[in-house]
């Protein structure tokens, strides 16, 4: 007997006034649970996570602005802070009628999903963060200390040090570093996020983004207590050797989620890569146990 795949399908959809491009699968009216990527990536980072997950749930994966096949009007005149990243979510959110679902989030995604969990907490039914951080002990000082400085300072000097994160050997570097075989990680997805980085003024997106991400850290006590109030049930898969967000964000979890599961992967930064059925089997385990969906 063979078993069909879920086909992923690609729309784009207009909210906030921008057209939100987005992966989905799954049955309409199944319960959901959508996808947020991160730095530099896009949905395609989770090109193979979704027909996993998709035989039991409506998978959606959108592209946040700045990033992927989304497109921002110039007539938009939008601002590229979280605080923008978060509204147009809530946007596209609205506009696909979803009222409440588990949520996937990675790196930058972590912040745009807290920001909208603040917003409504009963929209969320789970959280599974996959190096999406909270948590000041998350930070891997090695990284985040070029950043520190420019929130600190808003100097020209120290935005412009920052630009050879935003060149190839840097995205490269986030896929391959702490990978146990970098040799297996299908290189057309750093060149993807490469040529979409490259795009004219997309470097100064990137960069407005590095500068704003200092309000993320403040608003870390607000996401904290959003995890002891609401009681969410959390999963990390948390990629071990991550050298931008550390182990130690991953168990720092443990000081606010009352419903938590801690499982780490031999990976780094994108730990999804080459790790999509592991990761997909401990979702629908650990929404199966805490009943995440039951009505």
């Amino acid at each position: 007997m063979t078993t069909t795949q879920p086909i992923t399908s690609v729309a784009t959809i207009k909210a906030d006034g921008v057209d939100v491009f987005y992966r989905t699968a799954g049955p309409v009216d199944a319960p959901a649970v959508v996808l947020l990527h991160g730095f530099p990536s896009s949905s395609h980072m989770f090109r193979n996570l979704i027909p996993l997950l998709a035989t039991r749930y409506r998978v959606v994966a959108p592209d946040l602005p700045g990033f992927g096949f989304t497109a921002v009007p110039a007539s938009r005149n939008y601002t590229y802070t979280f605080a923008s990243l978060a509204q147009t979510f809530t946007a596209f959110v609205d506009a696909l009628s979803l009222t409440r679902f588990a949520l996937y989030i990675f790196d930058y995604g972590a912040p745009t999903g807290f920001r909208f969990a603040l917003s409504r907490p009963d929209a969320i039914a789970a959280i599974v963060s996959q190096n999406g951080n909270a948590y000041a002990e998350g930070l891997g000082q090695s990284f985040w200390s070029q950043l520190e400085k420019l929130w600190a300072s808003g100097a020209r000097q120290d935005r412009d040090a920052l630009r050879p994160l935003l060149e190839l050997p840097a995205t490269q570097w986030q896929y391959h570093n702490g990978h146990p075989r970098p040799e297996v990680v299908q290189p057309e997805a750093f060149y993807l996020d490469q040529a979409l980085m490259d795009r004219p003024g997309n470097k100064e997106i990137q960069l407005d983004l590095f500068q704003d991400y200092g309000s993320n850290v403040k608003l870390y006590p607000q996401f904290q207590e959003y995890l002891r109030t609401s009681g969410v049930p959390v999963l990390t898969a948390w990629g071990k050797k991550d050298e931008i967000f550390v182990a130690p964000g991953a168990e720092a979890f443990k000081k606010d989620a009352k419903k938590l599961e801690i499982h780490w992967l031999d990976a780094g930064h994108f730990a999804l890569e080459t790790n999509e059925q592991q990761v997909a089997d401990w979702m629908i385990e650990f929404f199966d146990k805490h009943e995440v969906f039951k009505a």
